[in-house]
């Protein structure tokens, strides 16, 4: 196979063209993760700057002694004459910070110290039942010395922490998780971007792992080692431009010597977070089934058998005194379901209240804690007296427990769907990919599958009809056309030619394309989708602040009413102010308030309230992002539908921002294809946007392919501003504007004349080319308007939402491209700073979204209430937007704008499920209705009830999973 074409298609990426990602990282805190310098297994820093006040040597001298006493410095360098000092140090045994301490104690000021170190580690947290606990839990990382900025999603069960790593580490974080009574383990750390975990294979001896491990430190762009020889594994983090996971396998292998032969494998860690949400549904669904094993007997033996007579006779037979076998019986069955099935609420409460707060297990605690003791009282004072007769609440208590459970199995298991559109984006990428191997002339010498995992920056992939892309890339050779809609919801195959890029997790349809890895492992596309919307379902809404300021009183508020309720009602029963016939048979005054006191206790549960926001915000995150809408965060998806203003830029948003010929005429007796050859020779060696678009579409009307030779123009000059001269064959040929023409005296006719003024009205460029001193013919040239820009700004019309253009272009263009677009209000000829300050000007009147794609655009971006930024775009662009539109396409501002109204309006939704269900519940449970109606909600209906708010509110969310867009173009 002929490899000259592939050998120049490689080039078509520059090598640091190669480096730039296709989206920015997710994080908006700035992040510095050092570089660790390996010295044998020590890790040390370095750190530069500025003194003050150096006079002489010995100041210096004096400097470098202090500092070289201090414990963990490993050297100092001063220099007098520059003022700066370079020192290296061991980051577990001395601080930055007290380093310059160090310098400052000695009489000198130091000038320029650098930032400190900024980490970041993602947790699970693992006990959280309401909003109570995710602020429980944010608070107590908040206090962590070193910690800078703690985020805890409750929906998510993750906690996203900032920290300084030379004031405390992930252990001291866990740690702090623990003492606030939560689960906690480590996902990520800030050095995970690119790391390898591999099986080790003839490791007998510590000697072993040794040799190992200072075998991958001598690597060249390997950062950090760490071996377990228990596990037979190790762990790497590289530099992917300076090596991979083959590479450090192959390093492995080489460290044999002798009878000692190592072999190094893959290894995938288990996925923790699919392991531990089964683990959890699992927990959940096994206590609520032993708590139905011993409640339902205690149901029967209260509920059902006594009013089946004579089979329930037999439970009131007295064993001692008044204590009936049946009460005895519920006593044994509950007991187990009350301390055993239940300790979780006891440990919830424990914790919750020894940090000062409340939450739901406070409230569970309370009400079961309340039937079942006042029920043992019930059974000691019948076993004590021979004429006592009283009620027991020991199905109360069972039951309650068992309904809880159950509403927290169903909660679980529904709040695992909330991030199924993540997890199918997750498993787009295949397991394997056909890596090729190529000799010096570019041909194929072997061909080998291997792991998706496996494949380093720069290897060549072969992708086969019906497969999907391993990785991000560049066509190198082959054509095909590959299914982008798993990234981009778009269903129509887009072509793919050498020099075009491809993304990981896409389709190839119908041909065979060779691959060049550009962008591998969590560098792809899809991986930092996935990390942006994940950033996105742990921040928190604003509206979600009404939530956690309502939780922050709920429960203490709900504990006041509870023993309100108990108490109004005993005291009119002991005053006799309701008739005795009111309190139901075999029950007293006291019991009947303690009942409708637990009641109130159980029906105000807060979890609901706390879901009722972060689930909708996973769904529509994730639901966007299949549909090709990257929202970051809950902030943005918030203001979102608050927007009364869009403004666009023009050039590379409205327009495709490629200049295309639109039309091309004769004005002479030259055929089209004569015509066409002298055009393409003389615009061929022009790097101007305009030439190129002249020769693309010369080459099209002529129907001639890439390799088929075109005449070359002699004599080649660019006039700049005007055009380009060149001589082809013995003909001297003219391609440029109205002004190179006039520079060379070539007459311009009435014709000519008429179409020039006709495409100037229409925002058009014309070229004129002229043969042998006449103007022989034109072409039109303009960047095209895409073909749904029309469709979206009526769309936007009947949403009440008015459009605006703001373009650094000239007038005429601006006004006929806002012309046929339909836009009414234009504003050109604007700077990017100008941008920026008309979206301050119009954020007076409202909220405003700005639409841009290039560097230009960032501050208006940045400006804007909401900024998008079309995928296509510059990283810069992307990074400073708050919603990315990955498909380059306009109608998704209004997928990003609906998608916003209905995620608000459903959380809305929310609070009136989760805030409904207390509104109605708390009086109904405090026996509003009852002395009307008769109608009481018994305490363990009454945690049915709570049961099914917090499940209502997640199946609410889930209902976002069927969203589809309100706009679909199509181009023509």
């Amino acid at each position: 196979m002929n490899s000259k074409p592939w050998v120049k298609n490689m080039e078509v990426n520059g090598k640091d063209d190669l480096k730039v990602p296709l989206l920015p990282p997710p994080d908006s805190v700035s992040v510095t993760v050092p570089q660790p310098i390996q010295n044998s297994d020590k890790k040390i820093r370095s750190v530069t700057f500025k003194i003050r006040d150096i006079k002489c040597g010995s100041c210096a001298t004096s400097i470098e002694s202090a500092l070289g006493n201090l414990n963990g410095v490993v050297s100092v360098m001063v220099s007098p004459l520059q003022g700066q000092a370079e020192v290296r140090y061991l980051p577990k045994h001395i601080t930055a910070k007290a380093i310059k301490e160090t310098v400052e104690d000695t009489g000198f000021q130091v000038d320029e110290f650098p930032e400190q170190d900024i980490a970041i580690c993602r947790l699970r947290i693992k006990g959280m039942a309401c909003t109570s606990c995710s602020e429980s839990a944010e608070r107590a990382l908040s206090m962590v010395d070193g910690v800078k900025k703690a985020v805890v999603g409750l929906a998510l069960e993750e906690a996203k922490v900032h920290f300084d790593p030379n004031l405390t580490d992930t252990d001291r974080i866990i740690e702090a998780i623990e003492d606030a009574g939560f689960g906690a383990d480590i996902i990520s750390s800030g050095n995970d971007v690119n790391k390898v975990h591999l099986k080790l294979e003839g490791i007998n001896s510590p000697e072993d792992g040794t040799i190992i491990q200072s075998t991958l430190e001598s690597v060249e762009g390997v950062n950090n080692v760490e071996m377990d020889l228990v596990g037979s594994t190790v762990t790497v983090s590289y530099d992917p431009d300076l090596t991979g996971p083959r590479s450090l396998i192959h390093c492995i292998q080489e460290a044999s010597h002798g009878p000692k032969v190592y072999h190094a494998s893959l290894y995938v860690p288990p996925r923790h977070r699919e392991t531990e949400r089964q683990h959890e549904v699992h927990m959940y669904r096994d206590q609520f089934f032993w708590s139905c094993v011993f409640a339902v007997p205690v149901f029967i033996f209260s509920m059902v058998l006594p009013m089946l007579h004579p089979y329930g006779n037999w439970l009131d037979y007295k064993i001692h005194n008044m204590l009936s076998v049946g009460m005895l019986l519920r006593w044994i069955f509950c007991t187990p379901v009350q301390f055993i099935v239940g300790r979780r609420f006891y440990v919830g409460s424990y914790h919750a209240l020894r940090r000062r707060s409340a939450n739901m297990d406070v409230l569970v605690a309370l009400g079961t804690n309340a039937a079942y003791f006042y029920s043992v009282y019930i059974l000691i004072k019948a076993l004590t007296s021979d004429t006592f007769e009283g009620q027991d609440f020991f199905e109360t208590s069972a039951m309650l427990i068992s309904f809880i459970l159950l509403g927290k199995y169903l909660e679980v298991v529904a709040k695992g769907k909330t991030s199924d559109a993540l997890a199918k984006l997750t498993d787009l990428t295949p397991d394997t990919a056909y890596l090729l191997t190529l000799d010096g002339d570019g041909n194929v010498i072997s061909e080998t599958e291997i792991s998706t995992q496996l494949i380093q920056r720069n290897d060549i992939i072969k992708i086969v009809p019906g497969t999907k892309v391993p990785i991000d890339g560049v066509v190198i050779n082959g054509q095909s056309h590959v299914n982008e809609s798993m990234i981009t919801g778009e269903a129509i195959p887009v072509a793919k030619r050498p020099g075009d890029k491809v993304v990981g997790g896409t389709m190839n349809e119908n041909g065979c394309l060779l691959v060049k890895a550009t962008h591998v492992g969590p560098e792809t596309a899809l991986s930092q989708i996935v990390q942006l919307v994940e950033a996105a379902q742990l921040a928190r809404a604003p509206i979600q602040k009404l939530a956690d300021q309502i939780s922050k009183f709920f429960v203490p508020t709900v504990v006041v009413a509870a023993f309100t309720t108990w108490l109004v009602w005993f005291i009119l029963g002991e005053a006799g102010v309701y008739p005795k016939h009111w309190i139901p048979k075999a029950m007293d005054g006291f019991e009947l308030a303690l009942q409708f006191g637990i009641s109130v206790l159980v029906v105000a549960c807060p979890c609901a309230l706390g879901l009722a926001t972060p689930t909708a915000v996973m769904v529509a995150t994730g639901k966007g992002a299949s549909q090709g809408v990257l929202i970051k965060g809950g902030n943005a998806l918030e203001k979102a539908h608050k927007v009364k203003t869009v403004v666009f830029d023009k050039t590379g948003t409205l327009t495709f921002g490629k200049p295309q010929v639109v039309s091309a005429v004769l004005f002479s007796n030259f055929s089209m294809e004569e015509f066409c050859d002298m055009a393409t020779a003389t615009e061929a060696n022009s790097e101007h946007p305009i030439a190129k678009a002249v020769v693309e579409h010369a080459k099209k009307l002529r129907h001639k392919s890439h390799t088929e030779h075109v005449p070359e123009a002699k004599d080649f000059e660019v006039h700049p501003g005007t055009g380009v001269s060149g001589k082809v064959g013995d003909k001297m040929v003219l391609a440029g504007n109205k002004r190179l023409m006039q520079a060379f005296s070539i007459p311009i006719e009435r014709e000519v004349e008429c179409y020039i003024s006709e495409n100037e009205e229409l925002a058009r460029t014309c070229v004129l080319v002229a043969i042998q001193g006449r103007v022989a013919g034109a072409f039109a040239v303009t960047d095209p308007v895409k073909p749904e820009a029309g469709r979206v700004i009526s769309f936007l019309r009947s949403m009440h939402i008015s459009s605006i253009m703001v373009t650094g272009d000239n007038w005429a263009t601006a006004n006929a491209i806002a012309k046929e677009v339909g836009i009414d209000k234009v504003f050109a000829e604007t700077d990017p700073l100008g941008k920026a300050d008309k979206i301050k000007d119009l954020q007076m009147k409202g909220m405003v979204a700005m639409v841009g794609d290039g560097i230009n655009d960032s501050p208006a971006l940045v400006a804007a209430d909401v900024g998008m930024a079309i995928g296509a775009g510059t990283d810069v662009a992307i990074e400073a937007a708050d919603i990315v539109l990955i498909k380059s396409n306009l109608e998704d501002v209004i997928t990003a704008i609906d998608l916003s109204r209905k995620t608000i309006s459903r959380i809305r939704l929310n609070y009136v499920w989760a805030l409904g269900y207390n509104i109605l519940g708390m009086p109904i449970a405090a026996g509003i209705l009852f002395p009307f109606t008769g109608i009481r909600l018994p305490p363990w209906l009454a945690g049915a009830c709570m049961a099914a708010s917090s499940i209502s509110v997640v199946c609410s969310s889930l209902l976002l999973q069927s969203y589809k867009k309100p706009l679909h173009v199509k181009d023509p």
